[in-house]
């Protein structure tokens, strides 16, 4: 019997640098609820990676548009 795989969480530093955005942008969308969080303990937020990347995939424009 194999141990469950653990889903992979990102901090807020880690999702700032792949969107490249600031850190206090990435909690501003948390706080304007477009981004979901995972709250853990008192302040400390993780990001699932697959928010992270529909957050982005939502927001892609071809160069079409």
């Amino acid at each position: 019997m194999s141990a469950p795989e653990v889903e992979r969480l990102l901090t807020t530093r880690e999702v700032a640098a792949r969107l490249r955005l600031s850190g206090r942008t990435v909690l501003r969308l948390v706080e304007a609820g477009q981004l979901p969080v995972i709250a853990l303990t008192g302040r400390t937020v993780r990001f699932r990676v697959e928010d992270v990347d529909r957050f982005l995939a939502e927001r892609y424009r071809s160069a079409a548009s």
